[in-house]
């Protein structure tokens, strides 16, 4: 795992800055245009009233430069008892300085407050930032077999969004 690099500091979001995570997103999905998912490109941003709620809910950080320019973020929610991480992006301009692990080690501490026993996830098998990134930080494939009805579901709407689903992996670190 890369540490953070000085310069950016990992905090729960601001209201007033949600709005600028769509476009943190949009930016992000940038990265699958030389992949066989570009159709990513296209896709839409989590809703703003989703990200409200989410924040209500204290679910929602984000990285910040010296500048305290949003630069990345993450958004969690709980599925069938345990947290998921529903979405989690950085700036491609700043990547690479350990900012994705950064905000997942932040919401691994915050869900381990919380009680949760484990944090999970859905993520592309193959993607070099996807399922061998999240491997490095301790997170482990789930057997589909395994799935609770609520990651069934999430895997249904994934299928729905016109995601691969043989492509995909639900992926749990235990806290």
């Amino acid at each position: 795992m890369k540490k953070l690099e000085p310069g950016y500091q990992i905090r729960s979001a601001h209201i007033e800055e949600l709005p600028l995570l769509s476009g943190i997103e949009l930016s992000a999905a940038r990265l699958f245009l030389n992949t066989p998912y570009s159709f990513l490109v296209q896709a839409d941003p989590l809703p703003l009233d989703y990200v409200q709620q989410r924040f209500a809910a204290g679910q929602v950080w984000v990285a910040a430069d010296l500048h305290n320019r949003i630069v990345g973020y993450a958004v969690t929610q709980e599925v069938d008892a345990t947290l998921y991480l529903q979405q989690i992006d950085v700036e491609p301009a700043h990547a690479r300085r350990g900012i994705g692990s950064a905000l997942v080690m932040i919401v691994l501490a915050w869900a381990k407050l919380q009680g949760y026993a484990f944090l999970s996830l859905s993520t592309f098998r193959d993607i070099p930032w996807n399922a061998p990134f999240y491997s490095k930080l301790g997170f482990c494939p789930l057997d589909e077999s395994n799935l609770t009805p609520g990651f069934q579901q999430i895997r249904l709407q994934e299928a729905e969004a016109g995601l691969p689903i043989t492509e995909r992996v639900i992926m749990q670190r235990e806290l």
